[in-house]
């Protein structure tokens, strides 16, 4: 197919790439208007407590200072839930409302605002804020606050609780002849994108407000703000073209957007604050995740119980969700299953989505264990795997809409040389090195959403896409135009998208790997409309085409043209001009097919293989290479394609082995709250990475594609685990696995 095609399946340099290198593209904290103000946020010194009393004084009287902000001059913002629900990431529970009461909630909570004329004296009058507190002794450990541990009465919107049980996985377990019940632990993680939180509110007059945030989706801030400060949706526009990395915590408003409005509306003047390093330690954090499973098995290996249980951390205010235990009842086929799922409240800020939340957690203890029991059996891990495959979904008893996982499993291995792998731990080295190599499966839901597009074509034949969904890095930009180019038979130079606006067609947040199906879709259509409405107006000035219908047509860069006479042709400046105006334009939605996704269920899944090296001596871990075959539909785009699941790659690597937040269990603090001591990989701990697409054909959308965002990283950390294990005989069920635990 790909031979007959101009763009869509060919790799194409970012459309977006020149305007980030040079600097051209506008980020959230470098929108700057004349006579623009600054916030600083001055942060809490306790995690739980009440303040008795601020001390602004200093602060007032610092240089460049305009205003100080805080709970105790009422602000105006509502003491009720409900605006702050309005939130399309909200979770079950009271949403975090800054500066509503004396109440500290977490370490580095926001306490004051100061606003001032420069960054720097902003940032400055900050640090002079002090309070006295009524401290309380905060509970920031898990392991000791799973004994009140409980199940969350409401579930997350849009986030499943685990399935009912099937079978009698108790008894079976009893029964069988071979069984493994450990426990598996994964550490806290902050998202550290490159861009911080940022907010600049433009005061365009008359309380009109033009405000640059980051975010993944414009239409939710606009809400939000909306609803907490009481404002008429036509005089509030947000815009977000480019974002800094998100990777899920940017679904969901923070307080610098709460913040740099109210002081905007405040002052009636534009204000730009931007969090620190440090602040943004008080948000965006995969949680601490305990989880015992249970599996049994035949001697021949097939599966008889799977029992998996997670304690998961939430904060003391929200009941944070996420799917954790669900895919340990879809990965693999076995009768008898129960699955549980409980929140074990912290002093600390709500967690987030980070990259494949639920899968990239639940799925390591399930593949750990997987890897366990092989060796128990004494059976190839990939063997294993292949005895216990599933061919449909059990969790909810539906057929796949496509499911080439097998074919992962093969050609990932070939590409590896999985059959070099001896079985014994500690039997394979390389001089003082210790070689092991692991593999593990990865599986996320191949999700959609509701998206508008419009497609406008001008005199000129050039073609602008315009969609409010949002490119948080992963290439929109790109598969958007090159969607469109191809629909419309145009050069992708003459194709301009436009995205991260809500004055665009409306679109939701961009998250769960469904953008490029969902918002590539509605371009799809739109620009499917867009060509009927060419081809009408061709029909009223060329007699020729009177009887044409959309397939005796061709749309090439010149113009239509019928696929029987490309002489006959109408030029697309000729029909830009009849129709009376600068362009013509399309607009469409695109809804998902309910009655597919209820007869279907459609995953993307992968096979990730892993070598890794450890210093006999020293107990260094060194990951030599990683190949992850990935079967996810169509493939727009193999260049960024393969980025994704690069970076994704790279994110599992520093849970296996770099990436953990550390809460001092007296002070409730985070004690490494900066890129120094939060350790994530550089390049010198990147491996040989490759990337394999393994064909698939799927009908669950109009392109035929699944979202490739979170798969990257699922399975990564367990492959990398369980490859340590091989190389040392030392089973690690802590991530990170760092040398004291090794050693």
């Amino acid at each position: 197919m790909n031979d007959v095609l101009a763009y869509v399946g060919r790799p194409q340099p970012r459309v977006d790439g020149p305007l980030k290198v040079t600097g051209r593209a506008r980020y959230a904290a470098e929108v700057a208007v004349e006579g623009m103000a600054y916030g600083a946020v001055a942060s809490s010194a306790i995690a739980r407590g009440r303040i008795r009393s601020l001390h602004l004084a200093a602060a007032k009287a610092a240089p460049g200072v305009i205003a100080v902000l805080s709970h105790e001059r009422d602000p105006g913002l509502p003491d009720e839930d409900d605006p702050y629900l309005k939130d399309m990431g909200a979770v079950p529970g009271s949403p975090f409302r800054p500066f509503c009461d004396d109440r500290i909630h977490f370490s580095g909570q926001p306490i004051a605002l100061v606003i001032a004329d420069s960054h720097e004296h902003a940032r400055d009058a900050a640090a002079l804020i002090t309070a006295d507190y009524d401290a309380e002794t905060p509970q920031v450990d898990l392991m000791a606050a799973k004994a009140a541990a409980y199940v969350p009465p409401e579930p997350r919107s849009g986030i499943p609780p685990p399935p009912p049980p099937r079978g009698d996985a108790q008894a079976a377990f009893a029964a069988a002849p071979v069984r493994l019940q450990e426990d598996y632990r994964v550490a806290a993680e902050h998202h550290n994108p490159m861009e911080t939180m940022a907010t600049t509110v433009v005061w365009e007059g008359d309380g009109r407000l033009a405000i640059h945030t980051k975010t993944q989706g414009v239409n939710n801030p606009k809400t939000y703000v909306c609803a907490v400060f009481g404002l008429d949706p036509d005089a509030v526009r947000v815009i977000s073209p480019f974002v800094g990395g998100a990777f899920g915590m940017a679904l969901r408003p923070h307080y610098d957007l709460l913040l740099a409005t109210l002081a905007a509306l405040t002052l009636k003047r534009s204000v730009r604050l931007t969090l620190t390093r440090q602040q943004m330690y008080t948000m965006g954090w995969r949680p601490d995740t305990l989880h015992t499973v249970a599996l049994s098995a035949s001697e021949d290996g097939r599966l008889t119980s799977i029992r998996h249980a997670a304690v998961q951390a939430t904060s003391r205010y929200e009941d944070y969700q996420e799917p954790t235990v669900n895919w340990s009842g879809l990965l693999y086929a076995c009768p008898n299953v129960t699955l549980s799922y409980e929140l074990a409240k912290l002093d600390t800020s709500t967690p987030s989505d980070m990259r494949a939340p639920g899968a990239a957690l639940g799925l390591y203890a399930l593949e750990a264990a997987m890897d366990e029991l092989a060796s128990r059996l004494k059976i190839d891990p990939l063997e294993l795997r292949l005895r216990n495959y599933a061919e449909r979904d059990f969790n909810e008893d539906k057929p796949f809409s496509s499911k080439e996982l097998k074919a992962c499993y093969r050609q990932g291995a070939e590409r590896f040389g999985w059959d070099r792998r001896r079985p014994e731990p500690r039997s394979m080295r390389d001089g003082s090195e210790l070689v092991g190599l692991g593999m593990a499966t990865g599986c996320w839901e191949a999700m959609m959403q509701p998206h508008a597009a419009r497609a406008t074509l001008d005199a000129e034949g050039r073609l602008e896409v315009a969609c409010g969904t949002a490119d948080i890095g992963t290439g929109a930009y790109t598969i958007l135009s090159q969607i469109a180019a191809e629909a419309l038979g145009l050069p992708i130079e003459r194709v301009t998208a436009k995205l991260g606006d809500t004055t665009l067609p409306k679109a939701p947040v961009e998250g769960g790997s469904w953008g490029a199906a969902s918002a590539g879709s509605a371009v799809q259509a739109a620009c499917a409309a867009l060509k009927e409405k060419l081809l009408a107006q061709a029909r009223g000035m060329n007699g020729a085409f009177a009887n044409a219908a959309i397939a005796h047509a061709r749309f090439t860069a010149d113009g239509v043209a019928l696929a029987s006479d490309p002489a006959a042709t109408v030029a697309y400046a000729d029909l830009v001009r009849a129709a009376g105006g600068d362009g013509i334009a399309a607009e469409t939605e695109f809804e998902p097919d309910e009655e597919f996704t209820k007869k279907y269920a459609s995953y993307t899944h992968s096979a990730v293989f892993a070598e890794v090296r450890v210093d006999e001596e020293l107990g260094v871990i060194r990951v030599a290479r990683l190949v992850s075959a990935v079967a996810a539909g169509r493939i727009l785009n193999p260049a960024t394609a393969r980025s994704q699941i690069l970076g994704g790659a790279v994110m599992g690597l520093g849970m296996a082995l770099h990436e953990e937040t550390v809460w001092d269990a007296t002070l409730g603090r985070i004690m490494n709250a900066n890129l120094g001591e939060y350790h994530i990989p550089s390049h010198a701990d990147a491996p040989d990475i490759e990337v394999i697409f393994v064909d698939e054909d799927d009908r669950a959308n109009p392109l035929g594609v699944k979202g490739l965002g979170e798969i990257g990283i699922v399975g990564v950390a367990a492959a990398i685990a369980n490859a340590v294990f091989h190389a040392t005989g030392r089973r690690v069920r802590h991530l990170p696995i760092t040398l004291d635990k090794l050693l």
